[in-house]
């Protein structure tokens, strides 16, 4: 018989049976949902996007402040030693006594009125910066749930294929008693038994390949769902019987459109640059401002000799500052802010380009993987009626067992491939609801 041919069929068949095999002690069935839910709490790689956000609020509340008035105090004590007078050619030097002691107490207020739009246009980029803040989280959150998802699946098809493995594992010993029964017969070859030994020897090799993988798989994600570790996830058998969703290509593009965290973030690169050029322009305007102070001072050293009293004085009134410099250097500047709002309206435009490719492809996918699911699901009425018939002639002596090991191998990969398409079905449906920002 071609061994080939049937360590290929063993390897690739998935028996559908009643449900998923556990692949280790104490599993436990864990919903997609429930894993989200997990990684929304407890994920280490979603606490940057938090923290993220944190920042920017505390950002919010520092360009608020600048709303506030400017208050200074100053106090000093201090020694001051003698004078002395000369004429203007420094002859006739004569010493000035001064009191020692010196003191000086001052307050100024300044409170802002007109800023050129300043202040507002940086409280406003602020917030800005927390919607960008808040997209990066939802991108971030979709794409760990996404991964999430990739994983789940691969878990269910190398469960799966694990219980295949050791049905066939069993199949084979069980052609290898009949191997050695008909040798001890004289009507078999020592060769094909040792051929059958090396068989079950690499079923055996794959079947740890396949523990090592699963292993791997169900780490990533106990570990990105922020999961106890020693959990062993069980995947929910009935998520390949779910409905899904089958709305046209024009659904899911506005869909994207609307909730697309990608393209929610690059808009608001887009709004923070322009809020930016706002404030550069900002510069370029004079800076009113009310004004009041009072200070106390002494001794008064203006007056010779001087006088050893305190001198305190107030105002109040109105400020008016202008930076002459900024008629020249903003140019510069205002360049530089409308080359980047350029740039963020570049990136914006080429996102929703490519977030209308990606939501196109996968939805040819997605209804390709019913397209598969249908072919599957006849060849698996086409396997199983041969394996019957194959059947029905082995047991009349009509055919070799090699027909029959044949006929079974058939049946399994037919049977595998078509678990295999209905989780392609659902890994392309959440496919498009990532790339949709619906996940």
């Amino acid at each position: 018989m071609n061994n080939q041919r049937l360590l290929t069929g063993l390897l690739s068949a998935v028996l559908l049976g009643a449900g998923v095999c556990a692949f280790g002690q104490g599993s436990s069935v864990i919903t997609l949902a429930q894993l989200f839910e997990s990684a929304e709490r407890n994920s280490a790689q979603l606490r940057p996007s938090f923290s993220a956000e944190q920042e920017a609020c505390q950002e919010i509340r520092v360009a608020r402040a600048g709303r506030l008035p400017d208050i200074n105090a100053a106090l000093s004590f201090s020694y001051i030693g003698d004078g002395f007078t000369t004429k203007r050619n420094f002859a006739d030097y004569q010493k000035a006594p001064i009191p020692h002691y010196g003191n000086a107490l001052s307050l100024s207020i300044n409170q802002p009125v007109y800023t050129g739009g300043a202040v507002t246009s940086g409280i406003r980029l602020a917030e800005l910066r927390l919607t960008a803040a808040r997209y990066a989280t939802e991108l971030q959150r979709d794409n760990i749930r996404f991964r999430l998802t990739g994983f789940y699946l691969d878990i269910y098809k190398y469960t799966n294929l694990r219980g295949v493995v050791e049905n066939n594992i069993a199949q084979a010993r069980k052609v290898l008693e009949e191997m050695q029964a008909r040798y001890e017969q004289g009507v078999a070859l020592l060769n094909d038994i040792t051929r059958y030994e090396l068989l079950v020897s690499d079923l055996e090799l794959q079947l740890v390949k396949i523990d090592n993988t699963l292993d791997i798989l169900n780490s990533n994600l106990v570990t990105i769902a922020g999961l106890p570790q020693g959990t062993v996830i069980r995947p929910d058998s009935t998520l390949l019987h779910k409905s899904l969703p089958t709305q046209g290509e024009m659904a899911w593009q506005t869909e994207a459109a609307v909730n697309s965290p990608v393209l929610r973030l690059a808009q608001s690169d887009v709004d923070i640059s322009r809020k930016a050029e706002a404030l550069t322009k900002a510069e370029r305007l004079p800076k009113i401002g009310l004004q009041a102070g009072w200070s106390i001072d002494g001794p008064i050293l203006v007056e010779v000799p001087p006088i050893n009293l305190n001198l305190s004085y107030w105002y109040i009134g109105v400020g008016v500052s202008y930076n002459i410099s900024s008629l020249f250097k903003t140019g510069r500047s205002l360049s530089r802010s409308r080359a980047a709002t350029l740039h963020a309206t570049d990136r914006l435009a080429a996102a929703r380009e490519d977030t209308e490719l990606a939501v196109r492809a996968d939805y040819i996918r997605y209804l390709e993987a019913y397209e598969e699911l249908n072919t599957r699901q006849k060849s698996v009425e086409l396997a199983e009626r041969n394996y019957n018939t194959v059947f029905t002639r082995y047991s009349a002596d009509m055919a070799l067992l090699t027909d029959m090991l044949d006929a079974a191998n058939s049946k399994l990969d037919a049977e595998q491939q078509l678990v295999n398409a209905r989780i392609d079905i659902i890994y392309y449906y959440y496919k498009l609801l990532f790339t949709s920002g619906k996940i």
